[in-house]
């Protein structure tokens, strides 16, 4: 297991799954234990990070009661965090000490949305994340389809993986990116993750289930993140997290929008007004970037669209 020393004497473990009590931890052995935080953890509740999926711990047998006991937390070197469903003010922490996140989507059922893929790649720049956009079942799109899907990523700097469970397609390339990596999965529900990670390695056994095409939207298999080592004993993980429907921006100044779209960056600085919005003000740099099509529209539309939703945001807290 790689990471951080562990801030407690104990044995170094990493979370692996729980969202409460108990908690499963692996330890460097190998070996799976269940968990609970120890008494002067949980006083401590106010000043200590809230337990997530991929913290680094140290873990000690708690004889008396025939199980163990989670004694130490180590800093975090990353955390992927969303803002709390349901329009709730706070933060949800998706999983801790991640290397990267492939953010996945597919060319059918169901459709891909490109708000929503331009949502999860904004909180994994936001979360300062390497991220990957892994366009999935692309046996079922015409290739001209999934490169006019694709070039725009491409053109702002994302590796794009295009992926077929059925045919094999990109199977070998992304075995290398996993490779020795904590790598989160990310991606709405029904896109193919699971069987993704499945064909990837079919020691997984994650479990898969059918598109609703009532609605074109799948159903949840992963009810919380859970981290995965990799088969090949490389020192490799995997955090496979639930299908999200809603994913809101946490932590995210509303200024800072712009940063978080890496094909902004030559333009900024270079508006003639240095607070900028990139709206309606005259000489803006990036609004002729646009013009000139070294931004693509649909791309400066989703920040237009997400600065809005920020900004009324900031208004109703």
């Amino acid at each position: 297991m790689t990471g951080p020393a562990a801030t407690d004497a104990g044995v170094r473990a990493i979370v692996t799954e729980g969202t409460g009590g108990v908690w499963q931890v692996r330890t460097v052995d190998g070996r799976e234990h269940a968990a609970a935080l120890a008494g002067r953890l949980k006083q401590d509740g106010r000043n200590a990070p809230k337990l997530a999926v991929g913290d680094h711990v140290t873990v000690e047998p708690d004889e008396r009661a025939s199980a163990w006991r989670i004694t130490g937390i180590a800093p975090r070197t990353s955390v992927l965090s969303r803002r709390e469903p349901g329009g709730r003010h706070g933060e949800r922490i998706v999983a801790a000490n991640l290397d990267q996140v492939l953010v996945v989507f597919a060319l059918r059922s169901p459709e891909p949305h490109v708000r929503m893929i331009d949502r999860f790649l904004v909180i994994c720049e936001a979360n300062d994340l390497k991220a990957h956009l892994v366009l999935n079942k692309v046996d079922l799109a015409a290739p001209a389809e999934v490169e006019a899907l694709a070039e725009p990523y491409e053109a702002a700097g994302y590796p794009v993986h295009r992926t077929s469970v059925k045919r094999g397609d990109g199977m070998d390339e992304m075995r290398r990116e996993l490779h020795g990596r904590v790598t989160a999965v990310a991606g709405p529900s029904g896109v193919g993750k699971s069987s993704l990670l499945n064909a990837l390695h079919p020691e997984l056994g994650l479990r898969t289930q059918e598109i609703s095409q009532s609605v074109n939207k799948g159903r949840h298999t992963t009810v919380g993140a859970k981290l995965i080592a990799l088969p090949d004993g490389d020192g490799g993980y995997l955090v496979d997290t639930p299908g999200l429907r809603e994913i809101g921006m946490w932590g995210l100044i509303t200024e800072a929008l712009d940063q978080c779209f890496p094909e902004f960056a030559p333009c900024l600085g270079e508006c003639r007004f240095g607070d900028c919005t990139h709206d309606r003000e005259p000489d803006c740099a990036v609004r002729a970037a646009v013009e000139a099509g070294r931004i693509h529209a649909g791309r400066y539309e989703s920040y237009r669209k997400l600065r809005g939703e920020l900004t009324e945001a900031d208004r109703a807290w």
